[in-house]
C-alpha cells in the first residue's frame, strides 16, 4: 500500500509527526491507505469519551511495536484530522511498517 511521504516528517527531537485521517466507527481498526495527502486510518471505535482516540494510540502501539509513551496524539484530539508524536522511527521507517512492508 502506497502512502503519502508528506504526511510524516522528522520532529527533531528523535521522532516523527503523522498527519493522519481518523475513520471512527469502522468494522474493524487498519491503515485504509491515503487521502488528502494524510493517512487513513480506519478505526473500530466510536468517537465518543476518547474511545477512537484510546483505540487509536493502542493500534499505533501494537502495529510499530512500541512502548505506549512512544506514541502521543499531539493536536486534533477531538477532530478527525490529528498529528501524532511517534518517538524511536525515522520517516521511512513509519511509512515502511504502517504500509505493511517491513
Amino acid at each position: 500500500m502506497e502512502l503519502p511521504p508528506e504526511a510524516v516528517t522528522m520532529d527533531g527531537s528523535g521522532g516523527v509527526l503523522a498527519d493522519l485521517l481518523i475513520q471512527p466507527g469502522a468494522s474493524r481498526t487498519a491503515v485504509a491507505g491515503n487521502l488528502e495527502g494524510r493517512i487513513k486510518l480506519q478505526i473500530a471505535a466510536p468517537p465518543v469519551d476518547g474511545k477512537a482516540n484510546a483505540e487509536l494510540l493502542k493500534f499505533l502501539k501494537k502495529k510499530l511495536h512500541v512502548p505506549a509513551g512512544n506514541v502521543v496524539i499531539v493536536s486534533g484530539e477531538t477532530g478527525r484530522r490529528k498529528r501524532v508524536r511517534i518517538t524511536g522511527f525515522t520517516a521511512d521507517e513509519l511509512l515502511k511498517k504502517l504500509s505493511g512492508d517491513a
